[in-house]
């Protein structure tokens, strides 16, 4: 049935409901580059709003598919099978800082990086930093349950998460968690919100937990010959009992890419890169960086070079940032997958993987978060060449047993969304997965809210659906 446009329309006006072929086409993908089109898309101003438009969808039957900046590398937020789209980008304020009690009050289409800069002018610090944090909202970021570099010190998002207000998949608006510390009274429903990809509702108001600001940072690289001595070399930093906020590993066709973009003089003989941060008090850094760099000696580094000012610290932060746009010269897409492993097994992982690139004729490379084992691997193709697209898809299974047997997991951040919904199952066993559907039928009895998604077997996307 088409949908109730009218209706739609008297609910949210109708300069923010979107129905014409273009603006349609704005909405069909995100950062996977999947797309499938809406058959509208619908802007609500308030909770209230969100509310109604959920009770209609119950009543006449159609799909609803919760949406923020659409930043996502999975789908999650794609209309698989058509219906509304409700984005709440409008949803954009800050409520409220409360220094004293270190806690904020947001909207889910707050900016992750415009909530960092407001934290820090109460001299308060969010710490979680996907790469996205310039356009991402929270919302999406509570939703996926976010990390990013600083997850090996701090944590993700659901770490940082208090409480929420959310619209239920009937319609009823809900209030969970509490704005203090400790809070036990019922099930965790606030826990069990992040990270369910907007199949179990949609975030009204976000209650976080906020930390003291560190006072400050140093930044330091450290290049190795050999892998193997990279990944001991996190191992033996944590084992010093010095946490660094941030523990960044490129391989040697990573920094091939980036040395081919950015002549910067990179080691391009290298096996591994690391780049390492430190924060805290000002008096203790120096030192933490100076045992680092005794450690990294220690354990096979040929060279390290510590950041004496801000213009140092950006340049050794240039490589990292310069990933992405040299990826894209290689070849022009790619398949990012954001698996993790435990620390240890990092050179068995890259090894493997250069084994399965060598396999399937693939260019496959491997950078991100050594501290906290979250590599991601990216298999870099031509989406308009079938057979290459083919030959990627029997990789990406086979990395996913791979990292199973190492005992690691399919995401460590980005979620599973359409793209790893065929393969969740692999990880979470058939009980595990009916535990969830369970979920997802008590509170979603029709199957409205954002239907297709990871409960959904079909890989027939792998090979053609892909923009």
């Amino acid at each position: 049935m088409p949908l109730p446009l009218k209706q739609i329309r008297a609910i949210v006006g109708a300069e923010n409901l979107l129905t014409t072929p273009e603006e349609l086409y704005c909405y069909s993908y995100d950062a996977s580059k999947m797309r499938f089109i809406p058959e509208g898309v619908a802007f609500p101003a308030n909770a209230s709003e969100i509310s109604e438009l959920v009770k209609l969808a119950n009543r006449e039957r159609f799909a609803v598919f919760p949406r923020g900046s659409g930043s996502g590398m999975v789908g999650a937020c794609l209309p698989r099978g058509g219906g509304l789209v409700i984005v709440t980008n409008r949803l954009n304020r800050i409520i409220e800082i409360d220094a004293d009690n270190m806690t904020a009050v947001i909207e889910p289409g707050v900016i992750t990086g415009d909530f960092q800069k407001a934290a820090a002018e109460y001299g308060l610090f969010y710490p979680p930093d996907p790469a996205s944090l310039p356009f991402s909202s929270m919302g999406g970021n509570v939703a996926m349950c976010a990390g990013g570099p600083r997850a090996v010190k701090y944590g993700v998002t659901r770490d940082y998460l208090l409480g929420l207000e959310l619209v239920l998949p009937t319609g009823e608006i809900v209030r969970t968690g509490t704005r203090t510390m400790k809070g036990v009274v019922g099930y965790d429903i606030t826990r069990l919100m992040a990270g369910s990809e907007g199949t179990l509702g949609i975030f009204t108001r976000i209650v976080l937990k906020l930390i003291p600001l560190p006072e400050s940072v140093r930044t330091l690289t450290a290049v190795f010959p050999k892998l193997e001595d990279a990944a001991n070399a996190v191992c033996e930093i944590l084992r010093s009992r010095i946490i660094p906020s941030t523990m960044e590993l490129m391989d040697q066709a990573t920094i091939g890419a980036v040395e081919n973009h950015l002549r910067m003089g990179l080691p391009t003989d290298a096996e591994a890169i690391i780049l390492i941060e430190v924060d805290g008090p000002d008096g203790v850094l120096d030192g933490q960086v100076e045992r680092i760099e005794q450690i990294c000696r220690k354990t096979g580094a040929s060279r390290t070079d510590a950041a004496k000012s801000q213009a140092d610290r950006d340049r050794l932060w240039k490589a990292r940032r310069g990933i992405s746009p040299a990826l894209g010269r290689i070849r022009p897409g790619k398949i990012n997958e954001d698996v993790t492993v435990p620390r240890t097994q990092i050179p068995a992982f890259v090894r493997a993987v250069r084994a399965l690139a060598e396999k399937y004729n693939l260019i496959i490379v491997c950078f991100g978060h050594a501290g906290d084992g979250n590599i991601h691997t990216n298999i870099m193709l031509d989406r308009k060449d079938a057979d290459e697209l083919g030959r990627a898809g029997e990789a990406v299974e086979e990395l996913f047993r791979l990292v199973l047997d190492l005992g690691g997991t399919l995401s460590g951040e980005h979620g599973i969304g359409i793209a790893k919904s065929p393969f969740i199952e692999m990880e979470v066993g058939s009980e595990g997965l009916r535990a969830m559907w369970k979920i997802k039928q008590a509170l979603d009895p029709l199957n409205i809210m954002n239907p297709g998604k990871m409960f959904v077997s079909d890989r027939s996307f792998l090979g053609g659906s892909f923009a």
